[in-house]
């Protein structure tokens, strides 16, 4: 009895060690490091940090729809402890991120895969586990290096925008033969017309200010002379973009009479004139040419389409821009409005101090943009 006392505790020890070595294994094993739990990156602000996000729904009995987000770094470091992982360095910036997801992306299916099962975002002890409701969200990219943006691509918004004599200044709206013709784009500069959602735009004096909401392409790797048939490949995800436009009035002054078209510099890159966010969804999460897109002012509904209205889709854009220049990772394309803005609004409608435009695409999420007069 005794020796058999005596070797118990070898015993114990011996299955507990082979029992520590096996389960790394045995966890990383069950866990997939395939997309199959959907998510959503962001740049957010939390205790005083700046970090980038990935939203996942939580797992939980009776919150379906409950999303947290989790500091993406930190995550990482906690699963990979979890499952005794093979460490893998994820960036702490958007664009980083974007550059190196082919390398990574393995890494983040596991992170989101583990982490939105049983309930383990509910834990109130995981210090990198936030309530979107109280965090600041940033835009996504600060800042790309092009935001390119297209023109009348909704025949709906195109027709109405020539009824309400914008025509008069250059625009007619006609069917289009997408292969045939090349699609209209103009560019606003990233640094100046970037900011946050939440983020005010300042409303010029006796200056018509419009909305736009506008599903963004987010180019994942550097592109030049793309076909239709592999433009795709190189998208990363989808945003949303606010596309604040002037439409006039006192405020401004005519372009020179050498120049007799509108003046889409004045119209289009004003400071603050591209509110962006708050999400960007990887394309293998989300059907990009079917998405309800909406515009509500004050709470009113103003704009209420689909993605599927498009004149050029996204791969004849695609091909168009990377045949004048290089798309570079993070870049983001803004693909056009639909009808519902107010300079076609009878009487025409035009944004107010004290306004508040929210902006939502589906399965990507919405932007809020508050209006205050320009100090």
């Amino acid at each position: 009895m005794s020796y058999r006392i005596r070797f118990l505790p070898a015993v114990v020890l011996f299955i507990g060690a082979a029992l520590w070595m096996i389960t790394p294994g045995t966890a990383r094993s069950q866990v997939s490091d395939q997309p199959d739990t959907p998510f959503k990156l962001a740049t957010f602000e939390a205790t005083g940090t700046i970090r980038i996000g990935m939203a996942v729904r939580a797992d939980q009995a009776g919150e379906a729809d409950q999303v947290r987000l989790m500091d993406l770094h930190e995550a990482n470091a906690y699963v990979t402890r979890q499952l005794g992982l093979p460490v893998v360095s994820i960036p702490k910036e958007m664009r980083a991120l974007i550059e190196q997801y082919d390398a990574v992306s393995n890494r983040m299916y596991t992170i989101a895969n583990y982490m939105g099962a049983d309930n383990r975002l509910s834990n109130p002890d995981l210090p990198f586990v936030f309530d979107p409701e109280n965090v600041s969200f940033k835009a996504p990219i600060k800042y790309p290096y092009n935001l390119l943006a297209a023109a009348a691509n909704y025949r709906a918004h195109a027709d109405e925008m020539e009824e309400s004599a914008i025509g008069g200044a250059g625009f007619t709206a006609v069917e289009v033969d997408v292969d045939a013709e090349e699609p209209y784009f103009f560019a606003k500069s990233p640094r100046s017309t970037i900011i946050d959602p939440g983020e005010p735009y300042y409303v010029p004096k006796d200056v018509n200010i419009d909305w736009e909401v506008e599903l963004a392409i987010i180019i994942g790797r550097p592109a030049l002379d793309l076909t239709l048939e592999n433009a795709h490949d190189y998208v990363f995800g989808y945003s949303i973009v606010f596309d604040v436009s002037r439409r006039g009035g006192a405020g401004l002054k005519p372009i020179n009479r050498m120049f007799p078209g509108p003046n889409w510099f004045n119209g289009k890159s004003s400071d603050r004139a591209a509110p962006f966010g708050p999400y960007i969804v990887p394309k293998e999460f989300i059907q990009h040419d079917d998405l309800e897109i909406k515009t509500w002012v004050n709470g009113v509904i103003k704009q209420d389409s689909n993605t599927s209205y498009m004149i050029y889709d996204e791969a004849h854009m695609i091909r168009y821009l990377t045949s004048v220049q290089t798309l570079y990772p993070g870049d983001v394309i803004a693909t056009g409005t639909p009808d519902g803005v107010g300079r076609a609004r009878n009487p025409p409608e035009y944004l107010q101090p004290g306004d508040v435009v929210e902006m939502e695409i589906e399965g990507i999420g919405r932007l809020v943009t508050p209006m205050e007069a320009k100090p």
